[in-house]
């Protein structure tokens, strides 16, 4: 009977031995030779993931991974998100890359002068929400107000987007995506940048929108405060502000890339022909140094401005002589021929 029992033990140690081995031998091991994505998904059970693992090639045998995670602890602790595993991969990295939380970073453009509209489709073409939620919540009162602009009387969130690079992963939501754009933009809004708005006697909202005008109208960033000049000059004289990309924000839903002289006399609360001052809000989403340029204008009497259809302007005192540069930069056909607002995007020779 003792002899019996004794081979037993025997027999038990050796198989115990003979599983450590196999799973030392196992841990050695590593994944293919190419980097594989895998999509570890909020609520997957442990043996979900083994399996998940071994059909798409990551490991060699689903049981044997499974259980290598139960006797060094490797599932607790995992975090769902989309994963780049990288090619010879243990299984002991790829536990450590699951409980790191790293997911693929996905990037998002918002680029300066960008309007809601155009930072929708944005999100939509990277799989953050629908065209159609993502304008919903970029109109929403209820989420406005929870970002804290309905004091300033914000009826969307055009102006307050701040153009960036923004990096996300795969469990981004769009909601959180626009909360950080507003949030990026409200760190611009330091209290130098206030009080000098306060000096102006302009609110946030009439500083936005004069800013996002400001981005419209010029490519070339040293215009952005004479461009502003021109529109506190005209503001102070009482003139209209005559911008045509507050005329082109007004019929949005119907543009088609070019103006015509009917949509500028068309009223809209955007169309500044048509309205006294400013528009009932921004029409872009400017950058930093446009709203910096509505505080800080540089000190001119320009009342004029005229595109040289490169991206830059002339500038003019009278409206007789920006009517000549209308006529010599505008109705010449020649003048306009081969030119761009993207020349200046150009390395110059």
């Amino acid at each position: 009977m003792k002899k019996s029992i004794s081979l037993l033990l025997i027999l038990l140690v050796l198989l115990a031995s003979g599983g450590a081995i196999y799973l030392f031998q196992f841990a050695q091991s590593t994944t293919g030779s190419s980097k594989m994505v895998f999509e570890l998904s909020r609520g997957m059970h442990a043996f979900e993931i083994s399996n998940s693992l071994e059909k798409n090639g990551v490991v060699k045998s689903a049981q044997t991974f499974y259980w290598f995670g139960k006797f060094t602890g490797g599932w607790n602790g995992i975090k769902s998100a989309e994963y780049e595993i990288p090619a010879y991969s243990t299984p002991s990295q790829i536990f450590k890359l699951f409980k790191s939380g790293i997911g693929i970073q996905h990037a998002l453009l918002v680029k300066e002068g960008d309007n809601i509209y155009q930072v929708a489709e944005a999100m939509e073409s990277v799989g953050l929400g629908t065209y159609k939620e993502n304008i919903k919540l970029l109109q929403s009162p209820s989420f406005i107000k929870s970002l804290g602009l309905a004091e300033d009387g914000v009826k969307t969130l055009e102006g307050y987007l701040f153009p960036n690079t923004y990096f996300y992963d795969k469990k981004e939501k769009p909601e959180t995506m626009i909360r950080r754009m507003v949030v990026e933009f409200l760190k611009t809004w330091t209290p130098e940048i206030a009080a000098r708005a306060k000096e102006f006697m302009m609110s946030r909202k009439q500083v936005v929108t004069l800013a996002s005008m400001v981005e419209k109208e010029t490519g070339a960033a040293e215009e952005r405060p004479i461009i502003s000049s021109v529109f506190h000059n005209r503001l102070n004289k009482k003139m209209r502000l005559q911008s045509d990309p507050t005329t082109i924000y007004g019929i949005w839903d119907h543009y088609e890339g070019k103006i015509h002289k009917s949509d500028l006399l068309s009223p809209t609360e955007y169309n500044t022909y048509t309205v006294p001052s400013l528009p009932i809000g921004p029409i872009s989403n400017p950058h930093s140094e446009s709203i910096h340029a509505v505080l800080y204008p540089a000190d001119t009497q320009y009342l004029f401005f005229v595109s040289r259809n490169d991206g830059t302007h002339v500038f003019s005192h009278t409206y007789a002589e920006h009517s000549q540069w209308v006529k010599k930069l505008q109705l010449d056909p020649a003048a306009r021929e081969g030119k761009s607002w993207r020349d200046l995007k150009q390395p110059k020779k």
